[in-house]
């Protein structure tokens, strides 16, 4: 990313703009107290504009970032007061560093009353090729997708959001205005994908409706879709998230092509693939060097699990690492395990010998998932020539995890998964992920070690 200016005269530039007193403490022990700066960086540092390093120094001959100064800004408008055609001036100048921060720069955004409008038109090409029991399947899908995402200001603390997709199959050229199956995927045609609001206060959110969540400890091993219901995010250095709500994403729970079954005299009726969720998540500052999570998760449907595991709920137990080696390099890790399925019931079948299938124990790798990951740099939108790479190695057993976030692995594979993003040009970024492995053996007795699955991820991004 692009240097600016030191952090010194970023300091005292910032501190001209937003404030005109100065009395406080220097806390910072590389920063003289006969230094030209001192009186500025010191009231910065008591109002939680800048922050130095962790070491207790401020370094102020070091060049900083546009993304730095950016924060610093933001830190400042939110200060209110001094300045404000300063600040006006600087937030233009770092307009796109501070969009990726989530602040809202009136004056830049494309207002309709209240409303204002973000997006992308991208493009997918997915191709995969997965060998079981010496058969070998290939599939290749390829879509487009255009997402409107309105944002609507309600007042200082409460906002509505929703996101619209439409996706588009690239090899029929058919539009559609319901589900589509594509390949082995299932897009909706047109639809609203999500609506909620959303209240944000000090050290404390809350969200309702239909709204996304992305597991935070593990950076969406777990879940990463919709939820219907709500959502509770509370704390400063150590936060803590709730979850409740109705989901229908459990990839594990419903695969059963037998499901619902054949509805019986004086039982309930077979509720379908949706299923109750509930997590909690306690986890500390995702910007801190070390960072930790500890999570819960339960997902039930009773007929369902008991149809498909003889069960009640799944309830999936967690935990999570991560360590920034400098700003380029981290270290991400995680591991979920459940205990609460069993195997898989015996269930009626014509063609099965007596017409009954015999129960399946569930292997012990079908109830436990992990990752480790090691990411390098990052690709920002609105920073041309910008990129990012990862490689990871994953082994995600199928009832350990709901709705994983990777896009070129699956719940049920285990293997190593690579990939890269690049910043063409200011809002366009491509992307291409790798899987290779093979298929978690699921039931005791499966032949896993005959079975390889290998998937190539590609997508073109254009953010307005």
């Amino acid at each position: 990313m692009k240097k600016t200016v030191v952090s010194t005269f970023a300091a005292a530039f910032i501190a001209a703009s937003a404030s005109t007193t100065f009395a406080a403490t220097n806390p910072f022990e590389d920063v003289p107290t006969d230094h030209w700066a001192y009186d500025a960086i010191a009231q910065l540092a008591a109002e939680g504009v800048i922050e130095g390093y962790g070491d207790g120094t401020y370094r102020g001959d070091q060049a900083i970032t546009r993304y730095e100064m950016a924060q610093m800004i933001a830190r400042a408008m939110a200060k209110g007061g001094g300045n404000k055609a300063i600040l006006d001036k600087l937030a233009a100048e770092f307009a796109d560093e501070l969009n990726q921060l989530g602040v809202r720069v009136a004056a830049l955004e494309k207002k309709v009353d209240n409303v204002t409008w973000k997006g992308t038109v991208r493009y997918r090409y997915i191709t995969s090729r997965i060998t079981e029991d010496n058969r070998v399947t290939r599939t290749t899908d390829q879509y487009m997708t255009l997402r409107l995402e309105p944002s609507m200001k309600i007042n200082e603390h409460w906002t509505g959001h929703a996101r619209i997709d439409y996706n588009s199959d690239m090899d029929s050229a058919a539009n559609t205005t319901g589900n589509t199956v594509i390949g082995t995927n299932v897009a909706p045609g047109i639809c609203v994908e999500r609506v909620w609001v959303q209240g944000d206060y000090k050290n404390f959110q809350i969200l309702l409706g239909k709204l996304p969540y992305l597991t935070n400890i593990d950076n969406g091993m777990i879940y990463d879709d919709n939820v219907a219901g709500g959502q509770l995010t509370f704390g400063n250095k150590v936060k803590a998230t709730l979850t409740v709500g109705r989901s229908n994403s459990f990839a594990a729970a419903g695969a059963d092509p037998n499901f619902p079954p054949v509805q019986e005299a004086g039982k309930p009726t077979p509720q379908g693939r949706t299923g109750s969720y509930q997590a909690i998540e306690i986890y500390n500052d995702r910007a801190d060097k070390w960072t930790w999570g500890v999570a819960f998760h339960r997902w039930a449907n009773k007929e369902l699990i008991q149809w498909e595991a003889e069960a009640s709920a799944i309830n999936i137990w967690e935990g999570a690492l991560g360590y920034k080696f400098n700003k380029n390099l981290s270290v991400n890790g995680a591991y979920a395990w459940t205990n609460s399925p069993r195997g898989e019931m015996a269930h009626p079948n014509a063609t099965a010998p007596g017409g009954v299938e015999p129960e399946e124990p569930l292997a012990a790798t079908a109830k436990r998932a992990w990752s480790i990951e090691f990411d390098y740099k990052g690709a920002n939108p609105a920073d041309k020539g910008s990129w990012g790479a990862f490689v990871a190695y994953r082994d995600l057993g199928s009832w350990a995890v709901i709705t994983p976030t990777y896009d070129a692995m699956q719940a049920g594979w285990k293997g190593v998964e690579l990939g890269v993003d690049y910043v063409f040009a200011k809002n366009i970024m491509g992307t291409v992920k790798y899987f290779f492995g093979k298929n978690v053996e699921d039931d005791i007795g499966d032949e896993a070690p005959q079975s390889s699955a290998y998937k190539l991820f590609t997508e073109l991004n254009f953010f307005f």
